[in-house]
């Protein structure tokens, strides 16, 4: 039987003298997530998976769930199965996902062919981000995240062009790969400005 048990984070570090050996962590919205391989000062080991929420008083409320050493090998059987079977549950055939897609679109309507047969003056702000964040989720198209994610910015294009890896993978469906893509073009649009900033001092000076 697999054993779980529930606690709040400080309880089990009232209870267990420990040393983290290895930790990772993500975080979605105002909620944290960590993933922590501890040893315990008896020599054994335990596994904490951690949830850290963010209230409106602007405190921290923490749970966990600990498995421990003996339970490791029932624990991973537990988890390949769910997520074996989530998989098989979430799968959708390739012509359902397809009318969720912007392939499944209109060819006028789609970014990258609009803005080959109208020139990038006719692109809206989401359709511009939405190439650059490149494929959406199952659930949501590019232009559906890039949307999301203007809408959360009160569609300022200052605060894109000034927002962190951090902020960007705060959105669900935004990894690394995605956001360093943004990243890189909100910096290249930077230097162009800069330059073109610094040109027409230039010229007025001359002038």
């Amino acid at each position: 039987m697999l054993l779980f048990i529930f606690a709040s984070v400080k309880e089990i570090n009232m209870k267990i003298k420990e040393h983290i050996l290895a930790s990772e962590s993500f975080s979605d919205m105002d909620k944290f997530y960590y993933f922590d391989f501890v040893e315990a000062a008896n020599g054994s080991f335990f596994m904490r998976i951690s949830r850290n929420d963010h209230k409106a008083d602007d405190t921290y409320e923490r749970h966990a769930v600990v498995i421990f050493q003996e339970n490791f090998e029932f624990a991973m059987e537990a988890l390949t199965s769910m997520f074996r079977t989530a998989g098989l549950q979430l799968r959708k055939p390739q012509d359902e996902q397809a009318l969720n897609g912007i392939k499944s679109w209109s060819p006028e309507n789609r970014p990258r062919e609009k803005m080959m047969a109208a020139g990038r003056e006719a692109m809206a702000d989401t359709e511009l981000l939405a190439m650059l964040i490149g494929s959406g989720t199952p659930r949501e198209s590019a232009v559906g995240l890039a949307a999301r994610i203007l809408n959360c910015i009160g569609h300022d294009l200052s605060r894109l062009a000034s927002m962190t890896m951090e902020e960007l993978c705060v959105f669900r469906g935004m990894g690394r790969a995605k956001s360093s893509t943004i990243i890189a073009a909100m910096e290249l649009g930077r230097r162009i400005a800069a330059i073109e900033q610094e040109m027409f001092w230039l010229k007025a000076v001359q002038n």
